[in-house]
C-alpha cells in the first residue's frame, strides 16, 4: 500500500540539541537527517547551553541541502509533510520559534513542503461515528 503522505518531517528538540529528520512512510527509513549535534554543525554555532533559533535556521538549511542531493526536495511531487499542530503540541508552546524557523528555512531553501492540520491515516477517513 503506497501512502498519500509518503515523506514526513519529524522533529526532535532538546535543551542542548535540534534535529530534524525527513521519513520515508514506505519503509519507516530516515532518508535526510540534520542535527547541531553533528560536528559540522555544531562548530559553525555558538549554542552554549541551549540552541536557539538561529541553530533551527541552519538546522534546515543543512537539511534542504541534504534532501536536494539526494532529489528528494519536492517530495517525489507530493510535497514533505509536516503537521505544526502535533509538533507545537508535542514540543511545548516555547519552541514554536525553533519549529518555525526549521520551516521557514526549508521553505525558502526551495524545499516543497505540505503543512497539514491533523495526521490521521489515510485508512481513518471512511469511519464514521454515530
Amino acid at each position: 500500500m503506497m501512502l498519500l503522505k509518503r515523506y514526513v518531517l519529524r522533529l526532535f528538540i532538546s535543551l542542548k540539541y535540534i534535529t530534524a529528520n525527513v521519513v520515508d512512510r514506505n519503509n519507516g527509513r530516515i532518508v535526510a537527517t540534520a542535527s547541531t549535534g553533528e560536528h559540522s554543525i555544531k562548530n559553525t554555532l555558538e549554542c552554549g547551553r541551549s540552541c536557539n533559533a538561529k541553530a533551527a535556521t541552519t538546522v534546515g538549511e543543512v537539511l534542504a541541502m541534504r534532501l536536494k542531493v539526494k532529489g528528494l526536495d519536492q517530495g517525489e511531487g507530493r510535497g514533505i509533510h509536516v503537521d505544526l499542530n502535533k509538533e507545537v503540541e508535542k514540543k511545548g508552546f516555547k519552541n514554536r520559534t525553533k519549529i518555525w524557523a526549521i520551516v521557514n528555512s526549508l521553505k525558502n531553501s526551495g524545499v516543497k513542503l505540505v503543512l497539514n492540520d491533523n495526521d490521521d491515516d489515510d485508512n481513518h477517513l471512511g469511519q464514521i461515528s454515530k
